[in-house]
């Protein structure tokens, strides 16, 4: 493997960007953007109904967010004009063939123009309905090699999957793709196909049941979701069907060149283009935010186990990387992991320090206006007494203010309906998080490590395009950098 200059292979390539809006995406937008202006064309699918639509969604969505400040800085009032001559917000989706590209003349100038396309979008979510996620994660990278493969100047698809399509196998995880390809026609008793006709039945069947509301019938396609995670060993709905995702991608690849990128848990940026930029509630901020606003005050995991994350720049500069490592090499197929638990662990024991000592000193302040005081969260360190705690610490108080409620004619609603949504919330962390919490998995990144050495041997270019997590000092950063992040850009 050689790597050559990046700045160059950018020069005058014409990129396809799925998911564009999304905040990865963003980011790997906003990075090419600015240190490569000389980029021939970025062609960002965004799911609109017009080209129209496209654009307002990405100038309000991206160019509108503090992420675009220093490209804003650095054209002035020439922004637009930059932009419009580089990238071209396209209306699609990728759960359409074609990917959903209606204007026949823009999907014949990126047939013949595009170089790299690059698959981020996805749905995240872990609970999402089954068929959502099997239409997104898993039928969708299938469109996008399909799109891809009539790219006449193709040199690379980038896949962006997830670390933890391992679902929660302990010890070390490879760089290795996954064998199962057979996936696709039933070997294992799993059979994609199948999967949609399952999908097809289940909704056919709610649309005959009269007492069925929206939100019942989405309630039962995430629990269908789940339900057929778990029956093949993975712990929910969105690693499950973005492991499949990957699976119809090594089966029907052919000649194509393609790299998989597996991240693990995404944080906000470590530098650029500032620090702490984050969109969104990421995985652990979920807990991050409940602390802060004092609705945490136990939760479950081993305090001992290691949360693989790494911040998001980090990941976007290895996506660039892999792209000029691995365009041109017919039939490659590669894996890479982008994260820290072999690397550069770290403990959950540390995460917890670190929120502990970054909101006693900065609080957060109520809708009253009064200071949220924290204390040590305590850690319970297995369902068995989670459960016996928050059943007396909760659940029973719970029960005994709703019978009072009823009994004072609803004068304590507002007092019981806080501590409701105080446990629920708990409880709806501690089912989806759970798997993650004692995790005994690490990602090996041998792959990534190799590839880490050939951007530090490239010169000037090592600074720029660096994804190395052994500088980070995780305390330092989630007190300075990640946390104040989320508060500025994700609490509300």
């Amino acid at each position: 493997m050689e790597l050559d200059n990046i700045l160059d292979f950018l020069d005058s390539k014409s990129i396809l960007i799925t998911g564009a809006t999304g905040f990865l995406a963003k980011i790997f937008v906003e990075k090419i953007l600015r240190v490569q202006p000389n980029v021939k064309r970025l062609y960002l699918l965004v799911r609109a109904t017009d080209a129209k639509s496209a654009l307002q969604r990405f100038n309000k969505e991206a160019v509108a967010k503090d992420l675009f400040n220093i490209l804003k800085e650095k054209h002035g009032a020439n922004l637009q004009s930059f932009l419009s001559e580089k990238v071209t917000p396209v209306a699609g989706d990728i759960t359409y063939e074609n990917l959903g590209v209606k204007d026949s003349g823009l999907i014949e100038e990126m047939w013949g123009n595009i170089d790299v396309v690059v698959n981020v979008a996805a749905t995240t979510n872990f609970d999402e309905r089954y068929d959502s996620a099997l239409a997104l994660n898993t039928f969708g990278a299938k469109n996008v090699l399909n799109f891809a493969s009539k790219c006449a100047k193709i040199k690379l698809l980038l896949h962006v999957s997830t670390a933890y399509v391992s679902g929660e196998t302990p010890g070390l995880i490879l760089e290795t793709p996954y064998q199962l390809g057979n996936a696709l026609n039933g070997a294992h008793g799993l059979d994609i196909n199948t999967e949609k006709n399952i999908i097809e039945e289940k909704l056919k069947e709610l649309s005959y049941d009269e007492t069925a509301t929206d939100k019942s019938i989405t309630l039962a396609m995430k629990d269908l979701g789940i339900e057929r995670a778990n029956k093949f060993g993975w712990p929910n709905t969105y690693v499950f069907t973005k492991a499949l995702g990957e699976m119809i991608l090594g089966h029907m690849k052919g000649d194509m060149p393609l790299v998989i990128l597996r991240p693990t848990i995404i944080t906000s940026t470590y530098k650029e283009p500032f620090p702490g930029w984050i969109e969104g509630i990421r995985t652990i901020d979920s807990l991050a935010v409940g602390y802060g606003k004092g609705q945490l005050s136990c939760f479950l995991g081993d305090p001992e186990s290691v949360i693989d994350v790494i911040p998001a720049d980090m990941v976007v500069n290895a996506m660039i990387a892999t792209m000029v490592a691995h365009a041109n090499q017919p039939s490659c197929e590669i894996i890479y992991h982008i994260g820290s638990s072999v690397s550069n662990p770290l403990k959950y024991k540390s995460i917890q320090q670190s929120g502990y000592n970054y909101f006693s000193k900065h609080p957060w302040i109520n809708k009253e206006g009064k200071p949220v005081i924290v204390g040590q969260v305590k850690v319970l360190n297995s369902m068995a007494s989670f459960q016996r705690y928050f059943s007396l610490r909760y659940l029973l108080p719970l029960q005994g203010l709703q019978v009072a409620n009823l009994a004072l004619c609803h004068a304590l609603n507002g007092t019981y309906s806080s501590l409701k949504r105080k446990t629920n919330f708990v409880l709806r962390l501690v089912e989806l998080y759970k798997p993650y919490l004692f995790s005994k998995s690490f990602y090996d990144d041998m792959n990534a490590e190799k590839l880490r050495q050939l951007v530090t041997a490239n010169g000037v270019e090592a600074s720029m395009f660096f994804f190395d997590p052994k500088i980070i000092k995780w305390d330092v950063y989630f007190e300075h950098t990640h946390i104040p992040g989320a508060v500025k850009y994700v609490f509300k």
